[in-house]
């Protein structure tokens, strides 16, 4: 049976392949983006298969009635991906105050109120996967990026948690952590040329030179197979809450779980020390 899926962040990158992938094997798509323009080529090809609707998922009026005209248009809904955001780039020091509040309202309270608009009807379907997109960046914290790691390490948690509390009602949740993906001319993006960088403080010029000369040159990976591999996803019957989309990361994460868990047992001894005496149970 064809799915229905409501899809936010997807006139370009990531969000655009997944749509044409759904569309493409006969599933229907409400496609969100900030105007409706970049989509057309997507209602030519795919009529009434494809619902164009223009939101900021920082809205949260409108997300709640972007969320309920697409149910009300397709009859229901079976794959929510939250897919909308983008990287902030700067120095914790360099940050001003609203460079890091709108990356939160994007990347994480945008997030959340697609959720709330989606879960009223998941739950009365008892059925439904909710995607998340985080990122490598959701588990490992690089100089830099301290916004946008705040903001998808808040999305991990955020997401853990809401499975726990709706697997009851039939409800499914992935956590999707990409890493590089040629979503710009081929390319794999360079995260300290996007738009969203920190007025530079001089102190950290020797540092931005040391990761400009390394960012985005790991083999970007290709978001059209990306999407294929997301329609196995939404297919599996039981599909993990946390997934890794390329390989470029992996080994960089092993070795920052592996330093993790060995820091906590190197300290154990102040670990025990911090618990103090132990009191009987009451």
């Amino acid at each position: 049976m064809s799915k229905v899926w409501f899809v936010t962040g997807s006139s370009r990158g990531l969000g655009r392949n997944f749509v044409e992938a759904a569309l493409s094997r006969g599933d229907k798509v409400a496609a969100t983006a900030r105007t409706t323009g970049s989509l057309d080529e997507l209602v030519t090809a795919y009529g009434d298969a494809v619902l164009p609707l223009a939101m900021d998922v920082t809205d949260k009026a409108a997300v709640f009635e972007s969320v309920q005209r697409a149910r009300e248009h397709f009859g229901r809904l079976d794959v929510i991906v939250n897919n909308a955001g983008y990287a902030q780039i700067g120095a914790i020091e360099e940050l001003a105050e609203q460079q890091l509040r709108d990356q939160m309202e994007t990347n994480l309270f945008g997030a959340v109120w697609v959720v709330q608009a989606a879960l009223p009807y998941l739950r009365e379907q008892r059925s439904g996967h909710i995607i998340q997109l985080s990122s490598a960046a959701g588990v490992i914290a690089m100089p830099l990026g301290g916004a946008y790691h705040a903001s998808k390490w808040a999305l991990e948690g955020l997401n853990e948690a809401l499975a726990g509390e709706v697997a009851d009602f039939g409800v499914k949740v992935t956590i999707i952590e990409p890493g590089g993906f040629a979503t710009r001319d081929g390319k794999n993006p360079d995260p300290l040329a996007n738009g969203h960088v920190a007025q530079p403080d001089p102190a950290y010029d020797g540092l931005r030179r040391r990761l400009g000369a390394i960012a985005g040159k790991q083999p970007a990976g290709d978001p059209a197979a990306a999407a294929q591999a997301l329609l196995k996803l939404v297919d599996s019957d039981n599909p993990p809450l946390r997934v890794l989309f390329g390989q470029g990361f992996y080994p960089m994460i092993q070795r920052a779980y592996a330093d993790r868990l060995k820091t906590w047992d190197d300290w154990q001894d102040l670990s025990a020390q911090a618990q103090g005496t132990q009191r009987p149970a009451m």
